[in-house]
């Protein structure tokens, strides 16, 4: 059997996950799910680590949740359901508490529970003819896996609202020009150019990128003043490091700098 879930570590610094069941378009299994768990509690304890880019295997980035056992009617009480779900939400969502940048690069159809996961991730590149859907309530279902805050926060609630009521799909075009990705890209570039970007990202100080990921988590600050008392702490953090010596010399000697961490 194939690995669910390919995990690569470049020498730069960067890992990239490949979902990895394109017969079944990467649906996010049980086995699956526990692959992507151990993934990232390996990443999180690399302090190494400077990028993390996610995409599919085959023709599609995820169809979402199996949803197999859902249409099961013995698939348990409430109670029982809620934890269920509660557990693969947290696994799959995991990646959004890793300290360092992390890309989605949506190479085809991401879908439910899949385009979640991509919303998840601080930045998404998308094919351009790639779909992307919320199809939750086409199939009898509330949203799950944080779409009513993943979907607001990245491209605002008016869309949000648009796409959790309707289930209409977007393209990666149109996806591009609403916000819901960054760029859109033809289908066989999107993870050349998420990997250039995530290159550029590893290239940078690294202690100084992850405390400019803990300042715009969860959409940011909730004003100006809460944002410059994080500054005020965290800019002379890296006053005090090595890397922010080297970036000015580097600056001054017109050369790339070479950041270590320190």
């Amino acid at each position: 059997m194939p690995d669910e879930l390919v995990v690569e570590r470049r020498p730069d610094a960067i890992a990239v996950l490949t979902l990895n069941d394109p017969d079944r378009r990467n649906a996010m299994s049980d086995a699956m799910t526990e692959r992507w768990k151990a993934a990232m509690a390996e990443l999180r304890a690399d302090a190494g680590l400077r990028c993390v880019v996610l995409t599919g295997a085959g023709s599609a980035f995820t169809s979402g949740g199996d949803l197999g056992w859902i249409a099961d009617k013995s698939a348990g009480s409430v109670p029982a359901l809620r934890d269920r779900m509660l557990e693969f939400y947290r696994t799959w969502l995991a990646i959004r508490s890793l300290e360092v940048p992390t890309i989605a690069a949506v190479n085809g159809h991401a879908v439910g529970a899949g385009l979640c996961l991509a919303l998840a991730c601080d930045l998404r590149y998308a094919a351009r003819d790639a779909k992307l859907l919320v199809p939750f309530t086409a199939l009898g279902l509330h949203p799950g896996m944080a779409a009513t805050w993943l979907l607001p926060e990245v491209a605002g609630l008016p869309l949000a609202r648009e796409l959790l009521f309707t289930g209409r799909a977007v393209t990666g075009t149109e996806a591009a020009a609403s916000g819901l990705v960054n760029r859109a890209f033809d289908r066989d570039a999107v993870l050349a150019e998420s990997l250039a970007v995530a290159e550029r990202i590893a290239a940078q100080a690294p202690v100084a990128t992850r405390l400019t990921k803990v300042a715009l988590s969860n959409g940011g600050h909730r004003d100006m003043e809460s944002a410059l008392r994080w500054e005020s702490l965290a800019q002379p953090v890296t006053m005090t490091s090595r890397d922010m010596l080297e970036g000015i010399a580097a600056q001054r000697e017109k050369r790339r700098p070479d950041f270590t961490g320190e």
